[in-house]
């Protein structure tokens, strides 16, 4: 997966949690954003991270975003590790 790609599948998992009633209140009082700021800092790769951290949270969430949008369930950790740095090899 590139890094384009995987900021394809943040903004898909984004766009997911922002439909769902319940769900998506808990984010936003996880994070301490309310829904405007969200949406101007959607592109935010910081932003796209804690998306990606809060929804693999729950294997249900994920599986339920994977069905929404068609995105493989493995999708958001995979996008996760290159968005947060996870995937890069360190040979120290």
């Amino acid at each position: 997966m590139t890094r384009d790609e995987a900021e394809t599948v943040a903004l898909t998992v984004l766009g997911w949690l922002a439909g769902e009633e319940e769900i998506m209140p808990v984010f936003l009082g996880a994070s301490g954003l309310d829904r405007e700021t969200l949406a101007a800092r959607a592109t935010d790769p910081d932003l796209l991270v804690s998306v990606l951290e809060f929804v693999t949270m729950d294997d249900r969430w994920v599986l339920s975003c994977a069905g929404a949008t068609g995105l493989k369930p493995e999708a958001p950790m995979q996008a996760h590790a290159i968005l947060s740095g996870a995937a890069r090899t360190h040979w120290t």
